[in-house]
Order: structure tokens, then sequence, then C-alpha cells
């Protein structure tokens, strides 16, 4: 029992060396016994704090397994419009005992009663215009066609007028069978996927084509644009752009010279047009009656559409419109890029009164 004795010494020995910051050996025991005892203090609580963070493990994990699981995205859609396509042309020129030609996409197609000749009616520049996920795993697909009935001898299961058997005495029919001018159908087809082996995807059609409307036609949104106005041949918008299309339609000249610093564009080739002419402009900022007859500042951006007739090998000319930014440098106007589609007038936001 002499452990107070020690310390009494040890602080009385720090005492009096205190003025001078030195250790008395009974300091240095006692700070031996202090460490001892942390490390003591240390081997009891590393077992528990082992178990503590042992059992807290599962308890994170389980958490994690708890969180619902990521959706996965629609797949499938690309496949079921091909699919779709394919089913609405069998299914437009199949005709009496046809049945079998669409049972591969529509199994139910083996008891439909089906009338006409084959290949009566045909059906061209099949598209899709509108594809929904209508359920899990089931799309809806519209396809427009533009259908045509064959017209005069009964039609062969190609679609051609057959020759008249010659042994009866009857004439021969002609080769090509008149039709009707046609029009545009739309069909819509209900398609399930899933799964297939290897991989693959799978499709069927749950039901036979559905005639529907077309698609409405909106009213077509407000351009940054000005009215159309005849292209001027002293306009330098119009030097501009008739000598960056006609390089960049007919391969004439370098292209790069008409294209603003970091534009990059390629000519068209093989050239689709022999020649073209600029036939009318619709400006940017431009009114009614107003033209810009000068070139602006240099960094000056604007947007233009440009409506002109090429020339192709065959000597037809066709209309064709482009959108395009312009900017100017060095006292010249220079193609900024080709645009995708015509720039759409910002609406003003209404405020209330």
């Amino acid at each position: 029992m002499n452990a107070p004795a020690e310390v009494a010494e040890d602080e009385q020995s720090w005492e009096e060396e205190a003025g001078g910051w030195s250790w008395s050996t009974g300091a240095t025991a006692n700070t031996a016994v202090v460490l001892r005892w942390a490390m003591w203090g240390l081997i009891l609580l590393g077992p528990l704090l082992g178990s503590a963070a042992f059992l807290s493990r599962p308890a994170s994990a389980g958490l994690a397994r708890q969180q619902p699981p990521v959706a996965a995205p629609a797949t499938g859609s690309q496949g079921a419009a091909g699919f779709a396509q394919l089913f609405v042309a069998a299914y437009i020129s199949a005709g009496d005992g046809d049945q079998t030609k669409l049972t591969p996409f529509f199994p139910g197609a083996t008891d439909l009663r089906l009338e006409g000749a084959s290949g009566q009616r045909r059906g061209d520049q099949l598209t899709v215009v509108r594809l929904r996920q209508s359920d899990r795993d089931i799309w809806s697909v519209t396809v427009a066609a533009h259908v045509t009935t064959v017209t005069g001898a009964s039609a062969g299961a190609d679609g051609a007028s057959p020759a008249a058997d010659s042994s009866a005495g009857a004439t021969t029919a002609p080769a090509a069978a008149a039709g009707s001018a046609g029009s545009v159908h739309y069909f819509q087809v209900p398609v399930a996927t899933a799964p297939a082996g290897g991989g693959a995807s799978g499709y069927v059609a749950l039901a036979m084509p559905a005639e529907v409307a077309a698609p409405p036609r909106i009213q077509a949104p407000a351009l940054v644009y000005g009215p159309w106005r005849p292209a001027l041949p002293g306009d330098p918008l119009t030097a501009a752009v008739t000598e960056f299309l006609t390089s960049y339609l007919t391969g004439t000249g370098d292209l790069t010279r008409y294209l603003s610093p970091g534009t990059q564009l390629t000519a068209i080739s093989p050239a689709p047009y022999t020649a073209l002419a600029v036939d009318e402009l619709a400006v940017e900022g431009e009114q009614s009656g107003t033209q810009l007859t000068t070139v602006p500042p240099g960094g000056t951006r604007l947007r233009v559409l440009v409506q002109l007739r090429a020339t192709g090998p065959d000597g037809l000319r066709v209309p064709l419109t482009y959108a395009l930014t312009l900017q100017t440098r060095a006292g010249r106007w220079e193609i900024a890029s080709l645009d995708g589609a015509p720039a759409q007038a910002t609406t003003p936001s209404s405020t209330s009164s």
C-alpha cells in the first residue's frame, strides 16, 4: 500500500522542478502507470468495438436489400415497329386462302374469313407514324400505308393480272393491270414483346390491325423569320447563300471558303444537282418592305430561310428549302451553320393585368 506515498513523492518532485521544466524519476513512473491502464482499457474495449461493428454490418446489408429494384428501361420498340410494318403489308395484300401468311404475325388468323383475290390490294410506302407503350411489354404501333387496288383481271398471288388460258381461246390479258390511284390508310397494331432464345426478342400481334384516323395536323408555330421576299441579285445575303448552296449541292468550288471559322460542313457527294437558282429569302428581323442591303459589323449573326430550285442531271428542277445561320466577318456574310429546322419564335410570357 505504498502507492499513495509514491504519488506524493512524484508530486513533490514535480513541484520542485516545475520552474526548470524537468521531470523527476517519480513522474516518469507515474506516467508509465497511466499508460499501462490505458493499454489495458484498449485491450478490454477492443473485442466490444469489434462485436459492435460486426453486428452493425448485417443491418446495413439488410437495408440495402430492402431498396426497390430500379425499373429496366423499355425495350423492343424498334423491333415492334418493324414487326407491325411487315404484318400490315401482309394483311393488306391477303386474300382468300392467305390465312397461313398472317399466322406468323397473329396466330389467331387461322380462323379468319378472308375474301377477294390474293394481291388484289397492295400497300406501299409503309411507315410508322405513332409508337407508344400501352402496357408492360406491349406496344401500340400505328402504320401508314398507301393502299392501291389492282383492277382488271383477277390478281395473282403477286398482285399481277395473270394471263388468260390460251387453250380456251381467250386473249392474253394486258401485261400490266390498271390500278386505282390509291389513298393513305392508317392501321393500329398491338404488338407484345418478350425475351426469346439466344438473348433475342420475340414479337406477336395480339389482334388483327385496326384502321384508325390519320394523326391530327397541328397549326404550325410562329417562326423568327420575316415574310418571304425575292432574292435580289445585288443583296449580300443572296450572294452568300447562293455561293454556299451551289458549292454544297453541285460540288463546285471550295466549300470552306464560304464557312465561318470553326464551322464543319462537307459538300454532298456525289453531287445530286448540276445547278440551282435561289428564288426567295425569309430573313430574321425583316419586316414587310424592309431589307438588309449592307453588311452589319463583324460578329453579327442572322437566321435565314432560303427557297430555291435545284436542277438534277435529268434536267428536272425540284424545290428545296434550307434554314441557315449566317455571321459577318471582314465585311462579308459567312455560313455559321446549316440548321436542322427553322427557328421557332419565342412566345412572350403573358402578363396578368
